[in-house]
């Protein structure tokens, strides 16, 4: 898990570092990124705040802030993975066209090997 920390509050900002040291990324390279302030468009959003809406309302402790995080992370691979074999069932993988361009590819290395073998005996 991968977690990267934008928070407009410096107190929270620098607890949830210290608290997520471990896990700490960039966000462009992380799975979740945390908040304090609402973000709609953004699947990866982890907001937290004193309200209902949010994913963790303020007070928490560390483990439960890791472990909602946890858990976060888990349904947004779950998501991932209902995606892509959706996409498979629709349009199922044609290995015919692989195995002709593996093989097309086999034959022209051994072509380039062969040549090589000969041009170097024939000297």
């Amino acid at each position: 898990m991968r977690v990267a920390v934008e928070c407009k509050s410096p107190l929270l900002q620098k607890s949830l570092e210290l608290f997520l040291s471990k896990y700490l990324s960039s966000a462009k390279h992380c799975d979740i990124v945390v908040r304090d302030e609402k973000c709609m468009n953004d699947v990866r959003c982890f907001y937290i705040s004193s309200g209902i809406e949010a994913d963790l309302v303020k007070p928490f402790s560390k483990s439960q802030l890791i472990l909602a995080l946890e858990k976060r992370c888990k349904d947004l691979k779950e998501e991932k993975k209902e995606i892509i074999e959706e996409e498979e069932s629709e349009h199922p993988l044609n290995f015919e066209i692989l195995e002709k361009r593996i093989e097309y590819l086999t034959k022209e290395y051994q072509q380039n090997i062969l040549r090589a073998v000969r041009a170097f005996y024939e000297k």
